[in-house]
């Protein structure tokens, strides 16, 4: 067998050579089987049988060694691989990281263990069934879901895609890999918004441009309040130009129902998402709000880019799906519908399309209107 003695004759070695010729065995068996390259079904049950009598006689550190140089092989059979994770050790997790193929079986084993580094670094495999997967998604583990988060051999969908909304909301790692996802609604970050970075914030706010929304709880305020949006963008302007943001937060959590907490964090975005979605939410046109948003903001040399992607958002996205987005934050809809069909977005919009237009120069009127219309404020002031 595999170009050394047969197992007849490992086999009388090991009932006569001690521990000592046991360790040998398995360490030169495990090395001629990986060296073997594929072996042959014959070869391979072969040597299962040689090596499951070998494993549990040898010494604790010839097993890991043995099992190391075994999880090296082209091809192992589930019951070679129980005997690699059983007996590997502290390298288990690199095993599972670079194994050509692992047997459902084998790692229905590892996760019915529950070792959380184990089972994290099998979710991050594209080999995973759907029975294994359904096992990692049942875990209660932040590692677990972090990997399945990341795996982009995994598709969002069902249950699947539930859960990581869900947990998207808990925890802001996972929020990040489903917002560097294409094949993942962003519209379902909307509760872990204020956690996402500033572009994945605008990628939110993206994901409810031409697209249907259900009726948000928040609506009949916002129209209570519509007749004043001049009066507010007026207000908002003010105090942003003159940056009294505690005031700032005052206003909004007046407005909006949200805790003081919250509206301190929009009053403080230097980004403008937040504030945008407040804005458009309350009726703002992109002259007014964009007026807002200069004061508000921070952007430096892309300040002129940031600003003409809000006026382009201003007019994409309606004031119902942010008053919806708004609701998100609150607590009070149940995001998944909005994986319904009556509320998908009506147009796809393809990665080639977005860089194309993301790499043309930007300019808007809108923004050039609001800018003029800022500096002439600021040059009456000033004389």
């Amino acid at each position: 067998m595999l170009g050394f003695q047969p197992y007849e004759t490992f086999q009388l070695l090991i009932e006569t050579g001690g521990v000592d010729r046991t360790n040998t065995l398995l360490i030169a068996a495990c090395d001629a089987y990986t060296r073997r390259g594929k072996p042959t079904l014959p070869e391979m049950e072969q040597f299962e049988t040689l090596a499951s009598r070998l494993f549990p006689t040898a010494s604790p550190q010839a097993r890991t060694k043995g099992a190391a140089i075994l999880g090296r092989a082209e091809e192992l059979s589930p019951t070679l691989e129980k005997l690699v994770v059983d007996n590997i050790g502290e390298d288990l997790i690199s095993f599972l990281e670079t194994a050509t193929s692992l047997s459902a079986q084998t790692m229905l084993d590892i996760i019915a263990r529950y070792d959380v580094l184990a089972c994290a670094t099998l979710a991050t495999r594209a080999d995973l069934s759907n029975v294994v997967l359904a096992k990692l998604f049942q875990m209660n583990s932040r590692k677990v879901y972090r990997a399945l988060a990341a795996n982009l051999h995994i598709v969002p969908r069902g249950a699947y895609l539930s859960a990581l909304a869900r947990s998207a909301q808990m925890d802001h790692l996972v929020a990040e890999s489903l917002g560097r996802r294409d094949d993942f609604d962003a519209a379902l970050l909307a509760p872990a918004f204020f956690d996402l970075s500033d572009d994945h914030r605008i990628k939110v706010i993206q994901a409810f441009a031409d697209r249907a929304t259900p009726t948000a709880p928040i609506t009949r305020t916002i129209e209570q309040l519509s007749v004043a949006t001049a009066e507010l963008t007026r207000a908002l302007m003010k105090l942003f130009s003159e940056n009294r943001r505690p005031e700032v937060t005052k206003l909004l959590a007046q407005i909006t129902g949200l805790d003081e907490v919250r509206c301190g964090q929009i009053a403080h975005d230097v980004t403008g998402a937040s504030l945008f979605v407040i804005l458009r939410a309350f009726g703002a046109t992109a002259y007014d709000g964009l007026k807002v948003l200069i004061h508000a903001t921070s952007h430096d040399a892309e300040r002129s880019k940031a600003l003409a992607d809000f006026a382009t958002l201003f007019g994409a996205v309606s004031q119902e799906s942010m008053a919806y987005l708004m609701s998100a934050w609150r607590g009070e809809v149940n995001l998944l519908e909005l994986s319904k069909p009556q509320y998908q977005p009506f147009t796809q919009r393809s990665r080639r399309t977005s860089a194309a237009e993301n790499a043309r120069p930007s300019s808007n009127p809108v923004v050039d209107q609001a800018i003029e219309a800022l500096a002439r404020i600021g040059i009456r002031r000033a004389g």
